[in-house]
């Protein structure tokens, strides 16, 4: 069963439109953040792109989704974990594609991705993954 706290994010999260830059995978794991009482860990990134393209440059740059992620988890003092419990956010997919990789929150049985079209579970290996 999925924690009351977090299926009331996905559902909240859920009901917004997709839009690059504000509505994404990656930055789910923000509003989640913001949804817990955190600051905007990605604040910084809201608005800078509006396109898949956007954040494949925006990834590239940063060396992938890893330290994307990374970069704002540290800003709200998230650790670093090696197993997931409920509500903790990390990176998964590829390990050689950042275009293969996905910013998730694992609701305790499976990591929960934010898609085009709403929330589904993914199974994939973490790549990295924190506790907030």
């Amino acid at each position: 069963m999925v924690d009351p706290v977090l299926a009331g994010f996905i559902a909240a999260y859920e009901a917004k439109p997709w839009q690059p830059g504000r509505v994404d995978c990656c930055l789910a794991l923000a509003a989640w953040a913001v949804w817990l009482g955190h600051p905007d860990p990605a604040e910084h990134m809201r608005g800078t792109y509006d396109s898949e393209e956007g954040y494949r440059a925006i990834f590239a740059e940063y060396g992938g989704v890893v330290p994307f992620i990374e970069s704002c988890a540290t800003k709200i003092g998230a650790r670093p974990v090696q197993v997931p419990e409920s509500g903790d956010i990390g990176v998964i997919g590829s390990l050689t594609s950042y275009e293969r990789q996905f910013g998730a929150v694992f609701d305790g049985e499976r990591w929960r991705v934010r898609f085009i079209n709403g929330y589904g579970a993914m199974i994939a290996p973490p790549l990295a993954i924190w506790r907030i």
